[in-house]
């Protein structure tokens, strides 16, 4: 039997879910959750942070929306989705029964449903992008929470900004009518090495608290860390994790 493995700062590796685990109870969720929350206490132990003060997102995309629901029934409060059409049908067969999240690239073209239909938008990697969500949201007469994509390990094939375009474009951001941009969010470096995924992590960090410094107390969330690097995440100091393999198990 295979298994999923996450890094920790202790440099050790810990299962997290069997890839051939068939997940369709309440009751295994239910045990992935407690599993997962209880991990999540101990990491922020470590950092001495309040585990109270980070916020798990369970990221349901792919998953059918009967699965979706058992996971909210087990305790789950925030969804994650990746894709709009997907997950706003998905949002419209179960409607506000958690908070959902637009956590993957997000389209110009797909803005205006985007808002309609999530209560957070993760991804906004562009000033163009911040544009057609703030019309979309005007026209809506809603203001929609917003975290601006870092691209914080440089990859050619990640979406987000460099570190050096992120602060100016916070601020120009932070001014358009029905935003309201409330953090940072980046996925790490897709590599094994724990150091490399610390060294972003930190780096990605900084920046969140120079955003703080520039924008007030509206900037709240730090969203960084997935199923095999939350751990890492939260030492750097995340407080809104992405989690998906390791409560719903593999995707098919």
């Amino acid at each position: 039997m295979n298994f999923y493995y996450t890094l920790i700062p202790h440099f050790y590796y810990s299962k997290v879910v069997a890839d051939d685990q068939e997940i369709g109870s309440r009751d295994q969720l239910a045990q992935n959750l407690r599993l997962i929350n209880e991990r999540i206490v101990s990491a922020a132990d470590r950092s001495g942070r309040q585990a109270d003060d980070i916020t798990l997102v369970a990221v349901s995309k792919t998953f059918p929306a009967d699965l979706t629901a058992l996971a909210v029934e087990a305790g789950v409060t925030d969804l994650g989705e990746s894709r709009v059409k997907d997950g706003s049908a998905k949002i419209a067969e179960l409607g506000p029964i958690a908070k959902w999240h637009m956590i993957g690239h997000l389209q110009s073209n797909k803005a205006k449903r985007a808002v309609e239909y999530f209560d957070m938008i993760h991804s906004l990697d562009s000033y163009e992008l911040a544009q057609k969500v703030s019309g979309a949201s005007v026209a809506l007469e809603k203001r929609i929470d917003c975290l601006i994509e870092l691209n914080s390990s440089g990859e050619l094939a990640k979406y987000g900004y460099r570190f050096d375009q992120l602060l100016s474009e916070a601020e120009k951001i932070s001014k358009l009518p029905g935003v309201n941009l409330c953090g940072l969010m980046t996925i790490g470096p897709l590599t094994r090495e724990t150091e490399a995924i610390k060294k972003a992590f930190e780096k990605t960090n900084d920046m969140f608290e120079a955003m703080k410094q520039n924008l007030g107390e509206q900037v709240q969330f730090l969203s960084m860390g997935m199923s095999h690097d939350f751990e890492i995440a939260i030492a750097c100091g995340s407080n809104m994790v992405r989690i998906g393999t390791a409560i719903f198990g593999r995707r098919g």
